[in-house]
């Protein structure tokens, strides 16, 4: 096909920072759909009389949508398009906040959870996707990461609301009118992430996958200029040529250790214990002794250095590479909560719990939690992308469900607490971290400055 580049002006790192933003507020819509339950989940468990389990499928149950929804949106994403998929999900993000902060029952309300976790799933997938395939080499680790603070930044956002919604609040307010209005102003964000889309581009590499070369090409000379453009765009077709678009594709010996790996990598950022600092921090606080609205601040402060050590991890990632940040943050990780499991062991709780948890979130959001996601937004072909990512995201979803759901039934179990003192689950999170160091030492290969279509060959060319 003939292009023409005469009207094609240079490319600029704000058009890429602004379609990649863009992206990433599907990533904000994760985070606060997932984080919401945090300050509200005291107030259902008296609203609706939960019990240790119900209040663990309170704050579980938005999981099993999100292994639904990356089931839906790897083949979505593959067939009709990265932009289409990200459109899906803030329409499903607006039903799910509209939804729950009007329910009447816990069942109800447990659906449209369910609907939530569909939509962070269709996020969770489409959005690091589609930044990795617009964002050009040097920068696409930057670009990824921008995703994960965008998931962090919308934990933060809900932690601030929450508190403003609740501060000064009768407790009874709370509990009947105080958590709808948590879950409600969700809707906000879908509405300006459905806008902003109306104007993004769809995936460059998605495109050339399906004969649209021209409009690739125009694309691709926006992001970095005209010589970019012909050059990757070439790299591209190459790239496609040699693929299959099957996802038994992913049995061949190279590409069935990319699977493996990616599996790994997505179970191991969940099991090393992240959501139940994020999704029972004031909970948690509250077993320390803080009351509501201190427990609450305590938690803005838990979100804060979550998205301080994100953006640390943004201007590292593709200097230090993702092999030294992810066996650092998983060694920092693991220090952490060995020392909490002592701590509650030894009933030396409050301002080393503290302390500790703060160390812990910093570790992850400097390494696994980002940088996991650039791995796996970078290691599989472009015509099974969004299916493979998709299979290791139901992983991730699944691990995150079992810890989420077993952490309030682990934390009460009165033997485990005669034993332990309410230390168990952090030794338990601790030995995964140990997992999670072996598996970046003996598996996982470095990606920085790589180009999609060189990780891609690297991959088949090994046995």
């Amino acid at each position: 096909m003939e292009i023409n580049s005469s009207n094609i002006k240079q490319g600029n790192t704000f058009y890429v920072t602004f379609i990649c933003i863009i992206a990433a507020l599907g990533g904000l819509l994760f985070g606060y759909d997932t984080a919401v339950i945090a300050d509200a989940i005291g107030f259902l468990t008296q609203k609706f009389g939960l019990s240790p389990t119900m209040k663990g499928w309170a704050a579980s149950c938005i999981l099993i949508g999100c292994i639904a929804g990356v089931i839906i949106a790897g083949n979505f994403s593959d067939k009709l398009g990265r932009k289409r998929t990200l459109i899906l999900a803030g329409i499903l993000f607006f039903i799910s906040s509209t939804g729950s902060a009007l329910s009447q029952t816990f069942w109800v309300f447990a659906l449209f959870r369910i609907i939530a976790g569909i939509a962070v799933g269709v996020a969770s997938l489409a959005s690091p996707v589609y930044i990795a395939e617009v964002a050009p080499a040097q920068i696409r680790g930057r670009m990824v990461s921008v995703n994960q603070l965008a998931i962090v930044g919308g934990m933060l956002v809900t932690y601030f609301v929450n508190y403003f919604i609740a501060q000064g609040k009768p407790e009874q307010w709370n509990v009947e009118t105080g958590w709808r209005w948590m879950f409600g102003i969700g809707v906000f964000p879908s509405v300006i992430l459905l806008t902003l889309l109306l104007k993004a581009p769809e995936s460059p590499r998605w495109l050339t996958k399906k004969g649209n070369e021209q409009e690739a090409y125009q694309i691709l000379a926006k992001i970095d200029g005209t010589d970019y453009a012909r050059i990757e765009l070439d790299s591209i077709k190459s790239a496609i040529a040699i693929e299959e678009d099957s996802i038994k594709t992913l049995l061949k010996p190279g590409l069935f250790r990319v699977l493996v790996i990616a599996v790994l990598l997505a179970i191991l950022q969940q099991v090393t214990g992240i959501n139940v600092f994020l999704y029972f921090a004031p909970e948690i606080f509250k077993q320390l002794g803080s009351h509501t609205d201190t427990a609450m601040l305590q938690t803005i402060v838990v979100g804060l250095v979550n998205v301080i050590f994100t953006i640390v991890a943004i201007g590292t990632v593709d200097k230090i590479g993702r092999k030294p940040l992810m066996m650092i943050g998983a060694a920092g990780m693991g220090i952490c909560l060995l020392a909490m499991g002592l701590s509650a062991q030894l009933q030396r709780q409050p301002v080393w719990m503290l302390v500790f948890i703060l160390g812990y979130i910093a570790c992850f959001a400097l390494s696994v939690g980002p940088v996991t996601w650039v791995i796996l937004s970078e290691i599989f072909p472009t015509s099974i992308r969004g299916r493979a990512i998709g299979i290791a995201t139901v992983f991730l979803w699944g691990a995150d469900f079992l810890v989420t759901q077993t952490y309030p039934m682990i934390d009460s179990n009165l033997w485990l607490i005669d034993k332990f003192h309410h230390a168990f689950p952090f030794y338990l999170y601790f030995l995964m971290c140990l997992v999670l160091i072996l598996v970046m030492v003996y598996l996982v290969p470095e990606t920085k400055g790589k180009t999609l279509e060189e990780i891609e060959t690297m991959w088949l060319k090994r046995k």
